[in-house]
């Protein structure tokens, strides 16, 4: 079962919860109080529960769905360019969308807020 780490954002120390496989994250959010991960629609559309992820796999390509690509550009933590395609590099700079992610390997989840040089 993985792991997953969050950090940053309201939390002192990093919380560990384990997850059950492929388990969506904000399942795992609704069940954890102590996870202060804010979103509002979970359906990939509010923008809300932008996060940073990293991973034992990283660097490699991701294809993003053409959804959160877009909310993500919305919001500008991806740059208009972006919506010109649908592979990304996946990296710990890489802004996601927690209600699109699952656990199916040890995640390390940042809760931090982006900051202005975050955005495009």
């Amino acid at each position: 079962m993985p792991a997953l780490s969050f950090e940053g954002g309201a939390l002192t120390q990093p919380l560990t919860v384990v997850a059950t496989p492929d388990e969506p994250i904000l399942d795992l959010v609704r069940r954890c109080d102590d996870l202060p991960l804010s979103w509002r629609c979970g359906r990939g559309t509010c923008g809300t529960c932008a996060v940073r992820v990293r991973h034992p796999q990283q660097p490699q390509p991701l294809l993003m769905s053409r959804k959160e690509r877009n909310v993500l550009v919305r919001h500008r933590y991806l740059p208009q360019s972006a919506l010109q395609r649908d592979t990304f590099i996946d990296s710990p700079a890489l802004w996601r969308l927690a209600c699109y992610l699952t656990a199916n390997q040890p995640l390390v989840i940042s809760l931090d807020p982006p900051s202005s040089e975050d955005v495009s």
